[in-house]
């Protein structure tokens, strides 16, 4: 290791190591519905992984009247807890965690769901062993692209910005890391294509947790060590 001091690697949960981007999709979807609003699956979709708030403001503008903002949020909640027993993590995530673990790095989730989610999501994933830290909503005043989670995410594990590497699945990830300087490795496995990914900053692309892991001696993680 660097005598800089200790490096580690941050993950985003939803939709990069646990297969949840549609299942918040159609859960986002159907409580906009019950509001009254009729938004495209595709906008949705483009706006996961932003905060709440941030996503609303994205699909439906930030104009608007916010008065069934609350109801909205609540829906989602409701809807997608109904899956939590049905959550199942993307190929490699449990092993990728595990051998970037095993190269002496602290391995950080760096999460904005609710604890509750963030339960659910862990033991989907079944890798708490080579979990050092994690983050909730709670952690960070601001959601993504904001870079809250992520400084709070530090914090926790007790790691320096310029010794880690972040994975994430969306725009708002690559955009949450550039804040700090942080390299953002994306994975397609979100659903955000790997050109876009590119394009927003992400200084390598990946199908998912398991080619991540493939190509692990030869990724950005690698230089960590």
């Amino acid at each position: 290791m660097d005598a800089n001091g200790p490096a580690g690697v941050l993950f985003d949960l939803d939709g990069t190591l646990v297969d949840t981007t549609y299942l918040h999709t159609v859960a986002w979807w159907e409580a906009l519905g019950r509001a009254g609003f009729d938004a495209p699956m595709a906008r949705v979709h483009r706006g996961v992984g932003m905060g709440s708030d941030r996503l609303l403001d994205h699909v439906l503008g930030p104009e608007r009247d916010r008065g069934a903002d609350d109801r909205i949020r609540a829906g989602h909640r409701e809807i997608f807890a109904r899956h939590r027993n049905r959550l199942c993590p993307l190929p490699g995530a449990a092993d990728l965690l595990r051998a970037c673990a095993d190269r002496g790095l602290r391995v950080v989730l760096a999460s904005s769901v609710s604890g509750d989610d963030l339960t659910a999501l862990r033991s989907a994933l079944a890798a708490d062993d080579a979990v050092a830290a994690a983050t909730c909503a709670d952690d960070a005043p601001e959601s993504r692209p904001s870079p809250d989670i992520l400084v709070a995410a530090l914090h926790k594990a007790g790691l320096a910005a310029r010794r880690v590497v972040f994975v994430g699945d969306s725009v708002w990830d690559v955009a949450a890391a550039r804040h700090l300087d942080i390299p953002c490795v994306a994975l397609t496995c979100g659903g955000t294509c790997r050109a876009e990914l590119a394009g927003a900053g992400a200084v390598a692309v990946y199908d998912d947790p398991a080619a991540l892991l493939t190509a692990l001696d030869e990724s950005p993680i690698a230089a960590l060590t």
